[in-house]
């Protein structure tokens, strides 16, 4: 399903380059649950980036059933994302003057009644349905974090990358936010967690290993 050859990513800064991902080649199959595990600084945003077709890298290349995905045009590229891919991120990135069921409709582009229809079924499955009015200041970190889920799940993406999406969580909520990946996973769809942590672990069908910007276990 996905192929990454020789991915590499280098920032210049005022000091020289930094190597934020240096030749890394993985291949991962549909409907596996993949932990992305490695520090702050390992390269795991870098790598998540570049497969959302979100970064282009510095040499290598991403290739999603068998399409490279930055030999695209811009464009081509921004509707590969909205049909193909989820993205949940650690610090939730809900708008903050629209309720829960509008956050999650956000996704949605052009609004019709199926998608309303499909947003209040997400939500009732993530256990949100009484907080479809409410605005993210008035919701738990666990509960922006599902609202967030179910913005990246309402386009039925083939795959959901989620970015440390426990890292501002509590265990019992981090458990119940893998959870909603893992069931994600069970359906079919594939997943790829960047933790530093070890819970998703629990979850997951393979875990790699990333440390400065390579990976530690290839694979």
């Amino acid at each position: 399903m996905l192929v990454l050859e020789n991915l590499a990513k280098t920032y210049r800064t005022g000091t020289g380059h930094v190597n934020a991902l240096d030749g890394v080649s993985l291949r991962i199959e549909r409907g596996e649950f993949v932990a992305v595990c490695g520090p702050s600084g390992s390269g795991k945003t870098t790598l998540l980036m570049m497969v959302a077709a979100m970064l282009r890298p510095s040499r290598g290349s991403v290739r999603f059933e068998n399409e490279d995905v930055y030999a695209m045009t811009a464009p081509a590229r921004a509707k590969f994302r909205a049909h193909n891919i989820g993205f949940v991120f650690q610090m939730f990135h809900l708008v903050p003057y629209l309720n829960v069921l509008e956050n999650v409709l956000v996704a949605g582009g052009a609004i019709g009644a199926a998608d309303k229809t499909s947003a209040n079924e997400l939500l009732q499955r993530l256990g949100l349905q009484h907080r479809i009015g409410h605005r993210p200041s008035e919701l738990s970190a666990g509960e922006k974090q599902r609202t967030a889920i179910a913005r990246a799940l309402l386009n039925r993406p083939k795959l959901i990358l989620a970015d440390e999406p426990t890292g501002n969580l509590d265990p019992e909520n981090a458990r119940s936010v893998l959870s909603h990946l893992h069931d994600f996973q069970q359906a079919g769809g594939t997943v790829i967690v960047a933790t530093h942590g070890a819970t998703a672990g629990e979850f997951a069908t393979r875990t790699i290993h990333l440390r400065d910007g390579a990976l530690a276990n290839p694979s």
